[in-house]
Formats: C-alpha cells, structure tokens, sequence
C-alpha cells in the first residue's frame, strides 16, 4: 500500500484518481475504479438533468460500496445549467468528495464544506491552486500542459507546475496531466504530489463506456496525436487529432471567428461519435499520454499493475540507487 495525504483524506486504497470526464464519467467506469481501491468522480453534467444524476449515483451505488465522488465543472455561460440543483443532489445524496472544476467555484465549495463534503479543485495554474486553497478546498489538482481537455493558457508542463505547486500549497495536490503507469506515479510523488489523476488512461479500459473503436485508436496513437484547439479565442483545448481537429486548427489559422466553427465542436457530436465508433464524427479529448498507452485492460487490472510498478521501482531501482 502507498499511503499518502490524499489517501488518508478520502478514504481509498490507493493514491489514484479518475477525474470528471464529460459523457465518460458514468456509473460503470467510476464503479470499476472504486471497486480497485482508487477515487472515481461521476460527472454531473454529463447527466441532462438533476434528477437523472441522482438516478446516476444510486446506479454506481447498486455496483459498489466503496467511496466515489461527483465532478461539477462550473463554465462562464449566458444560460448555464441549474448548478445549485445539482449541487442539492449531490448533497442530498450524501456524496463525501466532489471535484470542482472551472469559473468561480466558492459558493460551491462553502456550501459543500458546510455539510462536511471534501472538494477537490482542479486547476491549471499555481496561482489559481492558491486562489482555491484561500476558498476553502481541501485538496488540489493541478493540471499540467500534457492533459487532455482544458490545460489552460500558460503552457506549463507538469514537470514544473507541479514541484512548483506543492512548494506553495499547503493542501494535499493530486498531479493531472501524463500518467498512465507506476513509472509516472512515483514521479508524481517524489516532485511533492500527494498521488494522481488519469483521465485518458483510464479511457482505454474494459470498463470505460465509449466505443472499443475509441480505446484502439488510443493505444494506436502516439504522444504527437493531439490538437490544440481554440488558441486564438483564448480557451485552449487539447482533443485528439483527427480531421474535424485538424479543420478546426486550420480554421483558426485564417482568423475564422468561433461562430464558423462552431457546428463542428458541438458536445453533442462528440457523444454521438463516442457511442456510435464514428472517429471522424466529432471532436474527443485526449492527451499526450496517449504515447504511454499499449492496452486496454479492466481497470482493476490497470491499478493493481500500477501500485505493484510503483512499490517494485521505489523498492528496487531507487532503494539500489540508495546505496
């Protein structure tokens, strides 16, 4: 066992977390990863509505009785969802971990603390992990440059931001961005983390509910199968690459506004794709981990393999390099 901060804080196993994944993070995948001994998140907004999340965590509940948590992602929006409803679910639930995401989470986090709930919140700069620190969360994780989805603006990779978060944080951080194997874990831990979150590895399980023909492209990719989206507007994403990814790039390039383009990145074509197999059909997120990635195991298999590649490289190669 490795025992850390964050383990000790939420109760798990193992000092490894499967972040919010929209239209990913649902009963079956979040399940499998607390039955391994690691911290699942379901995503809320992946649900359409309040109540069907609260349907959600009593289908995850009917497959496991360990602990798992709900992500809320706050996003900037002229008609945003019903976050205080959501919220009220996952209260009302009796959820003990959520992971917050986004624009403005302190509402969220007072009101969350308020009923004894621990909050994660995912960053992407030292300065926010602190600003976040100042609100209230008890944990962080911090995103570095490699990740999928929203790595932010600074283009800091994890091997800085993350030493550099830990020198100035007084909470537990969870390291984001990378990893897939006990090789990155005990990386994590010796810049100053307190354990890790997967997101594209924990993609290509058995478990994870998108199309096998998603998980194949995954292990075919390498570390340069990525895009960066949305440079010009300001909001940086990192998506697989594939040729609605590579139209949009382009797009940008000759100074298209989002308006052109928008019809192309629209969630709802990229949960189409995920269910359908259609690779081509939307956009997907994915980082560069992608290159780490050989196989699709079930996810109890991907963390026992991790922890026992960790435990055997502290106990061997460093433990050698000791004496």
């Amino acid at each position: 066992m490795l025992r850390t901060r964050f383990t000790e804080l939420f109760g798990v196993e193992h000092p490894i977390a499967q972040g919010g994944m929209q239209w990913v993070g649902r009963a079956e995948l979040v399940a499998a990863v607390a039955n391994a001994g690691a911290l699942g998140f379901l995503t809320a907004l992946t649900q359409p509505t309040p109540e069907a999340l609260r349907d959600e965590i009593a289908r995850c509940r009917s497959m496991t009785d360990r602990p798992f948590g709900v992500n809320l992602t706050i996003l900037p929006s002229l008609s945003p969802p019903p976050y205080a409803e959501y919220r009220r679910v996952i209260i009302d639930e009796g959820i003990r971990a959520v992971e917050t995401a986004g624009y403005r989470p302190q509402e969220h986090i007072d009101e969350f603390r308020q009923h004894g709930i621990k909050v994660i919140h995912k960053c992407t700069a030292v300065r926010h992990a602190l600003s976040a620190e100042r609100m209230g969360a008890d944990a962080i994780s911090i995103d570095g440059f490699e990740c999928a989805g929203h790595p932010g603006e600074d283009d800091i990779p994890g091997l800085i931001l993350i030493p550099a978060a830990c020198t100035r944080v007084k909470i537990p951080v969870i390291a984001s961005g990378g990893f897939a194997d006990g090789r990155g874990l005990v990386a994590a831990l010796a810049l100053g983390a307190e354990g890790i979150n997967m997101g594209t590895r924990f993609c290509a399980t058995v478990e994870a509910p998108i199309h096998p023909r998603f998980k194949e492209r995954m292990v075919a990719n390498d570390e340069r199968s990525t895009e960066l989206m949305f440079r010009t507007y300001r909001n940086t994403v990192r998506v697989a690459s594939n040729g609605i990814s590579r139209q949009v790039v382009e797009a940008e390039r000759g100074g298209a506004p989002f308006e052109e383009i928008a019809h192309l990145v629209k969630g709802v074509r990229g949960r189409e794709g995920l269910e359908s197999g259609d690779l081509e059909h939307g956009i997907w997120t994915a980082g560069l981990v992608q290159g780490l990635i050989d196989d699709v195991p079930s996810v109890a298999e991907l963390v026992t393999r991790i922890v026992a590649e960790a435990r055997a490289i502290i106990a061997g190669r460093l433990a050698g390099a000791l004496a």
